[in-house]
């Protein structure tokens, strides 16, 4: 078997200020502190002699290559992306960057923010504007309802609030 992967659609091209310095710093960590500590410990692993058994050398070896795929999509998504770090001009639709108050079926209230795919964090409440329910939400207003296909069946829920204030935490 190969190891072939089925191209995946690509990401939407969309990131908060505060997710395109996050992997900005994610790069220049990588590119300039953990690459160069990693070819300090190779070259000191490869001067002891025999590489095919030198374990040391050999995860080494692997963590470069780790650390230089991580830099080159990096890099790339970097180029590709666009921030967005201005509110809409019409504040009472949701779109990118939204923080939304939905409250489901059994009265419990969830905040989520809408935000790229390269930064979702579901501790901080952060979706993907690709995911099912940021998709639904889209141009949606308050007491609107949304209706979203969930593993566990279909759930409804309220548009309770919409803002755009920028997270500060």
């Amino acid at each position: 078997m190969g190891r072939y992967r089925a191209p995946q659609k690509p990401g939407s091209k969309y990131i908060t200020r505060e997710g395109f310095l996050r992997l900005e710093k994610e790069l220049n960590y990588l590119w300039k502190d953990k690459r160069p500590k990693v070819t300090t410990a190779v070259r000191e692993a490869a001067a002891q002699g025999d590489r095919s058994e030198n374990a040391e050398y050999i995860y080494g070896k692997k963590q470069l290559r780790e650390i230089d795929r991580r830099v080159r999509f990096l890099r790339q998504r970097l180029d590709q992306i666009t921030v967005v770090d201005k509110s809409p001009s019409d504040t009472s639709r949701i779109y990118f960057g939204a923080w939304v108050v939905l409250e489901d079926e059994d009265g419990n209230n969830q905040r989520y923010r809408i935000v790229g795919p390269d930064e979702f964090d579901p501790q901080r409440g952060y979706i993907s504007m690709d995911s099912p329910i940021a998709i639904a939400l889209m141009k949606k207003t308050v007491d609107d309802q949304i209706t979203v296909m969930t593993p566990k069946g279909q759930i409804e829920m309220d548009i309770v609030s919409i803002d755009y204030e920028i997270d500060t935490k």
